[in-house]
C-alpha cells in the first residue's frame, strides 16, 4: 500500500487536558498512528492510581505536563543513558521515561511500523513537579522523631505489597501507620487520602525529620533528614531510601510531632 510522503511522517500528537493550576492529565497508549520502529514494549510498574511524569529528554529534560499511568504499555523507541547513569526510554516524539519505573512486557517487537495513539484519560489530581529545591539543612531528630527516623529507616528492604501493614511488608500509608505506631505510640490513620489531613501543614523549604511527605493525595513518605526520605516504592522497588529529586518531587508536607 503506498503512502503519501506526508503522511508517512506524521506522527501521533498528545492530546492534553489542563483543568485548573497543576492539574494534568494520565495518558493511556493504544495503537492506531504510525510512528518509528519500536524496539520493545513495557509496562509503567510504579504505585496503582498515578503514574510517572513523562519529560521531554533524558538529560536536563522538562516534564511535559502529562504522566504515564500505572500498568500502562509504552512502545520503546529508542534507550539512552543520562551522565547520572540512569535509564531513559523513548516513548514518542521528545517523550522519554526512566526505565527504573518500568517491567518488560514482552520481549521483542516485530521491527515494523509500530501503532501508536495516546487517549485521554480522566484527569488525575496530581501536580506537576516544579524545578527542585534547595532544602536546608535538617536540624538533628529529637525525642519521637528520633524514634520514627531510626524505625522508618530499619524498614528498608522489606516488601512492597498493597494493602500491607507490617511488620514484614507495607504499602505507602501502612509504612507510615506501622511507624507512627511503634515509634511514637500516635495512631495515624489507615490511608493517604486521611493522613494528608493529619497534623499540620509544614513548607517543604523547612521540612524537619519525621515529617510526613505527599504526593497528591496518593502516595506518603517519611522524611528523615538531610533531603532524605523513606517510602514503599513499587513492588518491584519495595521499602526504600531516597533523596528528594525533581523527577518525582512531593507537593505538599504535614508535621505530626510538635
Amino acid at each position: 500500500m503506498n503512502f503519501n510522503k506526508n503522511l508517512v511522517k506524521a506522527t501521533a500528537a498528545v492530546a492534553l487536558t489542563i483543568t485548573g493550576t497543576g492539574v494534568v492529565n494520565a495518558v493511556k497508549p493504544t495503537t492506531n498512528a504510525h510512528v518509528q520502529a519500536a524496539t520493545m514494549r513495557v509496562k509503567i510498574n510504579y504505585v496503582p492510581s498515578y503514574g510517572i511524569n513523562i519529560w521531554t529528554n533524558f538529560n536536563h529534560g522538562h516534564f511535559t505536563g502529562v504522566r504515564a499511568q500505572h500498568g500502562t504499555t509504552w512502545n520503546v523507541l529508542a534507550t539512552e543513558t543520562d551522565k547520572k547513569g540512569n535509564t531513559w526510554y523513548e516513548v514518542g516524539q521528545n517523550q522519554w521515561i526512566m526505565a527504573k519505573y518500568t517491567v518488560s512486557a514482552n520481549k521483542h517487537v516485530k521491527r515494523a511500523h509500530a501503532k501508536r495513539v495516546v487517549k485521554k484519560a480522566a484527569v488525575q489530581n496530581t501536580v506537576a513537579a516544579p524545578a527542585e529545591k534547595h532544602h536546608k539543612k535538617s536540624v538533628q531528630a529529637s525525642g519521637n522523631a528520633s524514634a520514627v527516623v531510626s524505625l522508618a529507616r530499619a524498614q528498608a528492604g522489606k516488601r512492597y505489597v498493597w494493602g500491607a501493614t507490617g511488620p514484614s511488608s507495607f504499602d505507602c500509608s501502612g509504612l507510615v501507620q506501622y511507624v507512627y505506631s511503634k515509634a511514637a505510640g500516635i495512631n495515624i490513620t489507615r490511608t493517604t487520602y486521611s493522613q494528608i489531613k493529619q497534623g499540620k501543614a509544614v513548607s517543604l523549604n523547612a521540612l524537619q525529620p519525621g515529617d510526613l511527605l505527599f504526593w497528591g493525595s496518593y502516595h506518603v513518605g517519611i522524611y528523615l533528614g538531610n533531603g532524605q526520605y523513606v517510602h514503599a516504592a513499587t513492588p518491584s522497588q519495595g521499602v526504600r531510601v531516597q533523596t528528594i529529586s525533581r523527577y518525582f518531587y512531593p507537593t505538599s508536607a504535614r508535621r505530626i510531632l510538635g
